[in-house]
């Protein structure tokens, strides 16, 4: 809908009362209430909250999504000023108007890419296709920019992943390709909804520097929406701080973050893991809570304590074929020759970038992935051959909690049916006792009883990942591998979750293998941290000396790029390290040489490359 010609002073976009419902079985929901936002040419407006706060909402009426849903615009006016100057309403714009705009004006990168990515298209395929709409080039030019996008976003071995479809690809890999997909099309807003959740720091880092220098030389602007308040202080020059469908603050980012008016803005950056916040002590350390005064220090493992689970020599690796025949053409080495152990109420934290392998040893430990070499004991046990007996003590004694909850659970199951199902496999309890176990657990992860009739869909994210935590604990297990169990939380629900793993290890004595790319809530919950590097252990040691003396390069380089949550800090990334990360791909004949582990310290070692020394 035509309004008016702008001067060029004008916002690029101009909300103003905006409204949004949801029309639902239990009634009508307002979604976002009476909202006011502006964004100017070239600015950056992060939009910050926790789930429910109707950030997302929010992106979806702009770009006039909402429209494909069950909610719809209320009340309100989304103003846009077009590059003819001529500033229309998109509240009343015309679907052919709306998808003129999508994609060459205002672009969008969603959360969860696999729901944007479509499963049976290559990589390849997706990205020139947006490059053909939007840029206007020919089928052979567009896979070359496709090509050049994915070495922007840095992604390894550009050439194959062009060419694999989007379940071949990690997590991080993925939101990549989305980014790259919404930059293709050099739009002038672009709504980046937690586009970095997925990310390890390193990645993060370069890819937040990737956007800031699109957005200088195309002069575009962007919403941010995130729970990251490190994040919101690299790239924010405005904040809108949003709670329950209103906004309750917004201000210039250093004001906010230096003195937050609102009390919930405090709240919420008080929940902020800050890394460095705990280098004078040696063990880990719950979250601040109202309930507590001072957190216990979490002196959970006893000295001497034999391993509850063992990994020596663990080597995984995947084939990777081509050609008519489908022959072996490479390798990638995803594990190589890992060695790690675990004692009971320790905090083991895996960390490093997307791709390093610390996920498919976690699921080799499982043996989710089939490793070709080395071993793994379990209670002294060696499950490396699995049989009917060593199956079944693993899969109860070692559980998985997932990165998304929302995938680890059946919807088409009630809560109480998910948690019920381990004990009933490993036949820990029947009849009535099974559902006052099920409650048990749900107690002991601060969920109401009532949630054993609900299904996953009812649930937050938040509530979702207790639900699989409470899954976890129901066969009793020694070890709880927890895969970036808390990378998609937002920060106050983060806190309660951790908070909650660390108050289980306490009580029941648990061992967690803690995969993560947060090096902030890693120097929380950790005893010890394990650094991996294309596949092998480059650093291991205790918390406080890998993270407070890192002696190798690659973890100096993953401490240097993790987001500091102060705006005047902005800038320091001319420090960080920007070479590009090999592929882990090699040819079937060239394995990769595996550098011995030295030690440089009390209980603290680190790789040693014979060419240069130290790595």
């Amino acid at each position: 809908m035509l309004l008016s010609p702008s001067p060029s002073p004008a916002p690029l976009l101009d909300i103003s009362g905006l409204t949004v419902v949801f029309d639902t079985d239990r009634g009508r929901v307002t979604a976002v209430r009476d909202l006011d936002l502006w964004v100017g040419d070239g600015e950056t407006l992060a939009v910050v909250g926790e789930s429910g706060s109707g950030k997302s909402v929010t992106s979806l009426a702009i770009t006039r999504l909402i429209d494909y849903t069950s909610g719809r615009i209320a009340g309100g006016s989304i103003r846009w000023r077009g590059r003819d100057g001529v500033v229309r309403d998109l509240a009343a714009e015309t679907p052919e108007g709306m998808r003129r705009l999508r994609g060459s004006d205002i672009a969008m990168v969603f959360q969860h890419p696999m729901t944007s990515l479509n499963p049976v298209l290559r990589i390849g395929e997706q990205i020139a296709e947006s490059v053909m709409l939007h840029q206007g080039l020919d089928r052979t030019a567009a896979w070359a920019e496709a090509r050049r996008l994915l070495e922007q976003v840095r992604i390894p071995a550009a050439v194959q992943r062009l060419r694999q479809y989007p379940f071949q690809l990690s997590g991080g890999m993925r939101q990549r390709v989305m980014i790259a997909v919404a930059l293709s099309c050099r739009p002038r807003l672009l709504i980046a909804d937690e586009p970095t959740t997925a990310l390890d720091v390193t990645v993060q880092a370069q890819v937040l520097r990737l956007m800031r220098s699109l957005q200088r030389d195309l002069d575009m602007a962007m919403i941010f929406i995130t729970h990251d308040m490190g994040v919101v202080a690299e790239v924010a020059d405005r904040v809108a701080v949003m709670r329950r469908g209103e906004k309750v603050e917004e201000g210039d980012a250093v004001a906010i973050f230096e003195a937050p008016r609102h009390p919930y803005t405090q709240r919420l950056l008080a929940a902020v893991p800050r890394l460095g916040s705990l280098a004078a002590h040696p063990l880990p350390l719950a979250f601040p809570s109202p309930e507590e005064d001072a957190p216990t220090p979490q002196d959970t493992v006893a000295a001497g304590a034999a391993p509850v689970l063992e990994v020596r020599d663990l080597t995984t690796r995947f084939d990777v074929r081509g050609g008519l025949l489908g022959r072996a053409v490479g390798r990638i080495h995803a594990v190589e020759k890992v060695s790690l152990s675990l004692r009971a109420g320790e905090t083991l934290a895996v960390v490093g970038e997307s791709g390093c392998g610390k996920s498919t040893t976690g699921l080799s430990i499982l043996r989710l992935e089939q490793p070709v070499g080395g071993h793994i004991l379990f209670e002294g046990r060696d499950v490396t051959q699995l049989t009917p007996a060593s199956e079944a003590a693993l899969r109860r004694g070692v559980q998985y909690v997932f990165q998304d909850p929302f995938a680890s659970l059946d919807p088409r199951l009630t809560i109480g049916v998910s948690v019920a199902e381990p004990i009933l496999t490993h036949g820990l309890a029947s009849g009535i006792a099974v559902e006052a176990r099920v409650r048990e657990l749900l107690h002991q992860v601060g969920l109401p009883a009532a949630y054993v009739y609900r299904y996953p869909h009812e649930l937050s994210g938040g509530e979702c990942q207790r639900v699989c935590i409470a899954r976890a604990l129901a066969s009793e297990p020694r070890v709880i591998i927890a895969d970036e169990a808390v990378a998609a939380l937002d920060v106050s629900i983060r806190a309660q979750v951790v908070n909650l793993l660390m108050d289980l290890q306490a009580r029941r004595g648990l061992a967690y293998l803690f995969i993560s790319h947060d090096m902030a809530v890693v120097e929380r919950v950790a005893h010890r941290v394990a650094v991996m590097y294309l596949g092998q252990v480059v650093e291991i040691g205790p918390r406080q000396a890998v993270l407070s003396n890192p002696r190798h390069p690659y973890t100096q380089r993953l401490l240097a790029a993790v987001p500091a949550a102060d705006p005047r800090r902005r800038g320091r990334e001319t420090g960080i390290d920007d070479s590009e990360v090999p592929s882990p791909m090699r040819p079937l004949d060239d394995p990769p040489e595996t550098a011995p582990l030295v030690a440089v310290g009390e209980d603290h070692f680190v790789a040693r490359h014979r060419v240069g020394g130290m790595y």
